[in-house]
């Protein structure tokens, strides 16, 4: 505890969900702020800019239902890895994920025997498998030698990449495609269905929700989410209370993985209905994940609006592109300061300051307190 003057600063491990809130809002207006130099840059005006891409994504109904598109894989990867970050597991490998689970569910469309009324539960469920295999190697690999996971999933993301490359230039190469780098087209089968006509392939996004709901569910309220918040609070403390770290990483690697390997499943089933340029199946959707799960503040309910923040993002992106002719990596811009301010405000968020004068001092009549602890 830390005296200021007449306030009291000290800390508190469950930040309420309102200073939550605040401090991200605060990231969100500092990285847009900063942002405006990157306009100026290109010789536009910050406020012209923003009312372009307010434009051309808030008030255009055809750009909705994209902000909706791009907000499926970025809630499917945010709230998994709210879940590995809750137990100190760094899952920067979502990136590799994507892919490893679109690669799956591809080849369950293409090459499996399996009758067409069970492609696409095939294709989720080799999705998620693949990508929560690819998770465990890292994982294990901590556990067994205490290898740093931030870099052998950060690895694995370009063995992922170039894996995926290989076969789209390779085995998997569509005879059909006339020398393009794709695989055959799916057979509609496995192609996902859509609300009406968008291109928000439905089935995603309602297991994208689901799983933020389920994840919000473990942490909350059963036993393996409370050794899961445990060990990410206080590992030693962890320890000594018997909580079992390994059945802890493990089920957060699987689960954030696998999350991540549906993630890919959609968007080859419902966007692509091939298996492209591993740059064209994702555009990175991996690592702005990141940014949903830092944005939810460790509450997997918070990566939906994170998401769809996200998804704005992306969609502003092609805006710039045509409106501004601006490069569409400027999301890569936004995205990056967003983590940065969100990272810089962190400290803050375990903090509790209290009104307490000293003998001597008056106090006031109401006694504000900001913010106020869980």
């Amino acid at each position: 505890m830390r005296r200021l003057g007449p306030l009291l600063v000290e800390p508190t491990l469950e930040p309420s969900w309102t200073w939550s809130l605040t401090l991200s809002g605060l990231s969100i207006v500092g990285a847009l702020l900063t942002a405006g130099f990157v306009f100026r840059a290109y010789g536009v005006e910050p406020l012209v800019a923003y009312r372009t891409l307010a434009e051309g994504t808030l008030f255009d109904a055809r750009a909705l239902p994209e902000v909706v598109r791009r907000t499926i894989p970025l809630l499917l990867v945010g709230a998994g890895l709210v879940l590995a970050f809750r137990a100190q597991f760094w899952n920067i490998g979502a990136e590799g994920q994507i892919l490893l689970g679109a690669a799956a569910a591809t080849w369950v469309a293409l090459f499996s025997p399996l009758p067409p009324p069970l492609l696409i539960p095939a294709m989720f469920a080799a999705g998620f498998l693949a990508g929560a295999l690819w998770g465990l190697v890292p994982a294990l690999l901590r556990l067994r030698w205490t290898t740093n996971e931030v870099l052998t999933t950060l690895m694995l993301n370009y063995v992922a990449t170039y894996a995926v490359e290989w076969l789209v230039h390779g085995p998997w190469k569509g005879p059909t495609m006339m020398g393009f780098a794709y695989t055959d087209t799916f057979p509609e089968a496995a192609w996902l269905p859509v609300i009406g006509p968008t291109r928000v392939h439905w089935p995603t996004l309602a297991l994208g929700l689901a799983f933020a709901g389920f994840a919000a569910f473990l942490l909350g309220r059963t036993t393996l989410g409370f050794e899961i918040r445990v060990q990410g609070q206080n590992p030693e403390a962890a320890r000594y209370a018997g909580i079992d770290a390994v059945r802890t990483t493990l089920a957060v690697a699987c689960l954030s993985a696998g999350a991540a390997g549906v993630a890919g499943v959609g968007e080859v089933a419902g966007i692509h209905h091939k298996l492209l340029s591993p740059y064209q199946v994702s555009l990175g959707y991996g690592y702005a994940g990141i940014v949903v799960a830092w944005l939810a503040r460790g509450n997997p309910l918070g990566a939906i609006p994170g998401a769809l923040l996200l998804g704005l993002v992306f969609t502003s992106g092609d805006v710039a592109q045509v409106a501004l002719r601006m490069p569409f990596r400027v999301t890569d811009v936004f995205t990056g300061l967003i983590l940065l301010f969100l990272i810089g405000t962190t400290p803050l968020l375990h903090m509790r300051v209290q009104w307490a004068p000293q003998r001597g001092q008056p106090a006031p009549a109401a006694t504000p307190v900001t913010p106020e602890g869980e």
